[in-house]
């Protein structure tokens, strides 16, 4: 009697790294989810943070310090992770910044007083310099660069949604709960995310090797970024830009700067190697990057400003108005990665966003107090549609065109440089706005002298507020003084907007020069066999070319 066969269940397609569709889901939504929690911890307190400071008891230079000391601390980690993903085992590390994160958001919100609160922003500052550099790095070794277009979407659809989501999520919890509850929200995301990682995230093993650490280039990095940054952060504010203490902090910086590169050029297993910029597509990418900071960074701040203070809208309702440009972000840069993965061409779809984002600065800074808001909302759709399909793209680019072994320190080395210029950005955007502020609001004290008088008693309060500098609820003002005020910033968002375009050009320039390289189609571990697999051949070729004048002289002798 014949037997019918069993039928076998058919195997689950996998993709050209090896792994199956569903476990890099499952593995991406860890790396997502913590990438996530890391963004979500940088802006959620954005809209909070006048009520922290001063819940707190802090003056005008801890509330500086509350926002740049996680900044300093991101910049500067992130390519140090990226190295230490070159040397040491990166699944490891990722947990790790996890969970120096985790910590440092949980004793923030028990700070009491605001040295406490900086002291935990900067560890969460390092945590989070890891998450940014390592979700890039990791993504390499189990997705190969023409695959990785479809979910570079994703990850830019949740940075999307961190840096616009943060600060409407930040001012409910403020209202409804308490500012403390900002820091704890992104616990169980993290501790998911945490779990997840290890027991779905399975990486290729590294070959063991003697780990050599460059110190020097650590220090000498940290202290010229950190003197930049902070005066950056702080001229204008604290001590005018032509001062000694300019001066001072430049020089330092500089000079700091300097013997980095001088050490660079030294060190066996530098931070940021030199040699890197040789690379075409790495080079432009940078140059690309710094502008891609300043669009990104510089809109998700001034177009709240924009909304509370040339709209009336309270926190709230700012981070509402602000959703058709994550819209842009999440939508666009989705389907330009499922476009770049089934087709395999970038430059067109990058060419085309820098085009947008150029576009969409250019036309927000046409805007006024009184402008239709469905024009603002279509102009910010369209930056946010620029940025989705340029800014992950740059890492998948310059990870596709250097070596296995430079793929942790070219992804790291690209997120340092978009945060640096996104810091540096708003920090000068921003003393750029507050300098316009003030010539228009002088233009104009005759006619808000005379708004304010005709209050009577109750526009001296008013007055007063205004002449120390402190702007009250712009929605809660009488609607004669409102709408100069009104004006006034809405003027000056839109001339930040307009000196901010031009950098665009660069990005558009630095993608269309980068070399049309052909996206590969193997995962960094498999590049690495195979460039092991070329060597050993070469070695083999070269041995037996070494051995055939040898074997043919003994063959003669043995004739005669």
């Amino acid at each position: 009697m014949s037997q019918t066969p069993t039928p076998t269940k058919a195997e689950p397609e996998k993709s050209e790294s090896g792994m199956t569709h569903r476990q890099v889901m499952q593995s991406l939504t860890g790396l997502l989810m913590g990438m996530f929690v890391s963004i979500l911890a940088g802006t959620v307190v954005s809209t909070s943070l006048p009520v922290i400071v001063s819940d707190l008891a802090g003056d005008q230079t801890s509330y500086t310090w509350v926002v740049t000391a996680t900044l300093l601390a991101t910049t500067i980690s992130t390519p140090i992770w990226g190295k230490l993903a070159d040397l040491a085992n990166r699944k490891l590390l990722l947990q790790l910044s996890l969970l120096v994160f985790v910590v440092a958001s949980a004793i923030a919100g028990f700070s009491q007083d605001t040295n406490m609160l900086i002291t935990m922003r900067v560890f969460q500052g390092l945590g989070a310099g890891g998450l940014t550099a390592l979700t890039q790095i990791v993504m390499a070794d189990i997705i190969s660069p023409r695959e990785r277009g479809k979910y570079m979407g994703l990850f830019g659809a949740v940075m999307a949604l961190g840096t616009v989501g943060g600060p409407l999520i930040g001012g409910f919890i403020t209202d409804a709960i308490n500012w403390r509850w900002n820091f704890f929200i992104a616990l169980p995301f993290a501790a998911v995310a945490i779990i997840l990682i290890q027991k779905t995230l399975h990486l290729p093993a590294q070959a063991k090797r003697k780990v050599s650490i460059d110190y020097a280039g650590i220090v000498l990095l940290s202290a010229g970024v950190s003197s930049l940054l902070i005066w950056v952060s702080l001229a204008g504010k604290d001590f005018e830009w032509a001062s000694a203490t300019t001066a001072w902090m430049v020089g330092g910086a500089v000079a700091s700067l300097a013997a980095f590169v001088i050490v660079e050029f030294k060190a066996s297993e530098p931070i940021i190697p030199l040699t890197m910029f040789k690379n075409r597509t790495f080079t432009l990418s940078v140059i690309a990057s710094i502008s891609v900071g300043v669009s990104m960074f510089g809109t998700s701040v001034f177009l709240a400003q924009y909304m509370q203070l040339a709209r009336g809208a309270n926190a709230t309702q700012s981070g509402l108005m602000t959703i058709p440009m994550m819209a842009g972000l999440l939508i666009i840069s989705t389907i330009a990665g499922a476009m770049i993965s089934k087709h395999g061409k970038w430059k067109a779809i990058m060419v085309v966003g820098s085009v947008l984002q150029l576009a969409g600065l250019y036309l927000l800074g046409t805007i006024h107090y009184d402008t239709n808001f469905v024009l603002v909302s279509a102009y910010m759709f369209l930056l946010g549609a620029g940025l989705g399909m340029v800014m992950q793209n740059l890492v998948l680019i310059v990870q596709n065109a250097v070596t296995p072994a430079e793929i942790g320190v070219a992804s790291s080395g690209i997120a340092f440089f978009r945060s640096l210029g996104g810091t540096i950005g708003v920090s000068v955007l921003g003393a750029l706005m507050a300098t316009k502020v003030a010539d228009l609001m002088g233009s104009k004290s005759a006619e808000l002298g005379a708004a304010i008088a005709a209050l009577g008693e109750k526009g001296k309060d008013l007055a007063e507020s205004l002449a120390s500098g402190n702007i009250p609820a712009v929605h809660s003002l009488p609607e004669s003084v409102r709408t100069i005020i009104e004006s006034s910033y809405g003027d000056a968002v839109a001339h930040v907007f307009m000196v901010a375009a031009p950098l665009s050009i660069l990005t558009i320039l630095a993608v269309a020069f980068m070399p049309n390289l052909e996206l590969g189609s193997q995962t960094r571990h498999q590049r690495e066999e195979a460039e092991a697999a070329e060597r050993n051949l070469a070695e083999v070729s070269e041995a037996a070319i070494a051995a055939t004048p040898r074997l043919a002289d003994e063959d003669t002798s043995a004739r005669h």
